[in-house]
């Protein structure tokens, strides 16, 4: 889905369709394999067809890769192995004395800089539990992940590796001759790790304040629902699908073979080729963050000529042991949400952290109320349904983002309040289409407020929306209750 954005406007049209009648019908699953798609998908966002035959291998060797750690030490370890050869003979073939060091004053330094960065890799790998740990108890084990994806830990480790893998092979050559540039190329070394260092310290200070975290999450949100749904509300006409799909019986039913988990990402442009090839429609059961346990179903096909193998449907679905960001928008909901179910647990008792949640809830909600919610329907050429899926809509991102907040943050002035003013600024800035909606949360958040105060001041101080939650600009001032002060000067009264 991360691809349907892309567009098949300006390939040109295909030599030869399967679909348009122009090739006898069994030479159509052999037309297919070759042929170039015309722009033919209509309903939804449209795709791409390309060649998708290593798509799950592709999509399997770049997961395995992002979430792996030692893949970049065990590579820079090579890579040190390989590099210290190589500055040996430069030493010997170009006169270097930059440093001029002695033998046994580079004994020394070299090391002192291989023990030094066993020391940093050490110390690393204690500041990134550390990390873990936080990260979990007083955020979301949601995040647990973005540590071991960072690139910037990934570098800074590398270069710890590599630094104290190259420090040891020249140490184990200084016998008879000095090498001079290696040994400088290892003090250079052992000073960006340093740096390096140091910066790690502060980027992983950084990056754990929640105020951080959530920013994160909601960038990457922002970009996969503009990714799943490039189109504004309203862009056009978009044609409706044949109405022919709930007519067709479902002919074959394929169920989930193997080891349970949850839809990570499927691909569509796959899909749809094998249904355009079969003449059939492909139905995706479970949605995008589904948990699928075995013998679960995956696809129901119906109409076409026959049956399609398994292997080749499963080829276009890829299953995960957790969720994650890629075809998933209402993910980030989710982490941020349960960011701010844990802030306002009665354990740690932090509706500033809730606020800072729900100021990028407020971004996500308005994005996702500004696009075009895909209908899960895709079409050939002839209005025909080929696949079908099935996406989150409007109600589905709001209750996921408002709910439990609510629920959770019910006896918080600081939450009601900001709440309020996210519901407010959404019904003010989003088409009418989007309100009513809304309009029932705003309700629903008013009984919530009623329940929780007793008192008529705090219930209207509750009910006041304030864009900081307490303390902004827009604080309510109740101006009909006069306050006494009977130690301040009477020329300070007014003021």
């Amino acid at each position: 889905m991360a691809g349907f954005s892309s567009t098949l406007a300006g390939r040109g049209q295909a030599r030869r369709s399967a679909v348009n009648g122009s090739v006898p019908p069994g030479e159509a699953a052999d037309v297919v394999a070759v042929l170039e798609l015309p722009p033919m998908l209509r309903v939804g966002s449209p795709l791409v067809i390309g060649n998708r035959m290593f798509w799950l291998q592709r999509k399997r060797c770049r997961a395995f890769l992002k979430d792996s750690l030692w893949v970049v030490p065990v590579t820079s370890m090579l890579a040190a192995l390989i590099c210290a050869p190589l500055t040996r003979r430069l030493n010997y073939t170009l006169p270097f004395s930059f440093l001029d060091f002695g033998m046994q004053g580079a004994r020394a330094a070299v090391g002192m800089i291989a023990a030094s960065m066993l020391t940093f890799v050490v110390f690393f790998f204690s500041v990134l539990l550390v990390t873990v740990q936080i990260a979990s108890g007083n955020l979301s084990p949601r995040i647990i992940a973005r540590p071991f994806q960072s690139t910037v830990l990934k570098a800074a480790l590398g270069l710890f590796v590599f630094t104290f893998t190259y420090g040891v092979a020249v140490l184990g050559r200084l016998e008879d001759q000095v090498l001079q540039l290696p040994v400088f190329l290892t003090v250079l070394l052992s000073v960006a790790s340093i740096g390096t260092f140091l910066f790690v310290v502060e980027f992983v200070g950084k990056e754990l304040r929640p105020a951080t975290v959530v920013a994160r999450v909601a960038q990457r949100g922002l970009q996969v629902i503009r990714s799943v749904y490039p189109l504004p509300l309203g862009a056009g006409a978009i044609p409706q699908p044949s109405a022919g799909l709930h007519k067709e019986s479902v002919c074959q039913l394929v169920r989930h073979e193997g080891s349970p988990g949850v839809v990570v990402a499927f691909d569509m442009e796959r899909l749809f080729s094998l249904a355009l090839k079969n003449q059939c429609t492909i139905e995706l059961v479970p949605q995008v963050g589904d948990y699928v346990p075995p013998g679960g179903p995956l696809f129901r096909i119906r109409g076409g000529g026959r049956l399609i193998h398994a292997r080749e449907l499963g080829h276009a679905i890829t299953l995960g042991r957790e969720r994650t960001m890629e075809q998933d928008p209402a993910f980030a909901f989710r982490i941020i949400v349960d960011i701010a179910d844990k802030a306002l647990s009665p354990a740690i008792n932090d509706p500033t952290t809730g606020v800072l949640a729900i100021d990028q809830i407020q971004c996500l909600l308005q994005e996702v109320g500004e696009r075009d919610l895909s209908t899960g329907t895709v079409t050939d050429d002839r209005g025909q349904v080929r696949v079908v899926y099935r996406t989150p809509n409007w109600q589905d991102f709001v209750l996921l983002a408002v709910s439990e907040i609510r629920q959770y943050g019910t006896n918080s002035v600081q939450i009601m309040r900001r709440l309020r003013a996210m519901l407010e600024s959404l019904i003010a800035v989003l088409p009418p289409a989007r309100a009513p909606f809304l309009q029932q949360q705003l309700d629903l958040l008013q009984v919530a407020v009623e329940k929780a105060f007793v008192d008529p001041r705090d219930r209207r101080n509750a009910t006041h929306a304030d864009s900081q939650g307490l303390g902004g600009a827009s604080s309510y001032v109740d101006r009909d209750v006069e306050v006494s002060f009977p130690n301040t000067p009477a020329h300070l009264r007014g003021a």
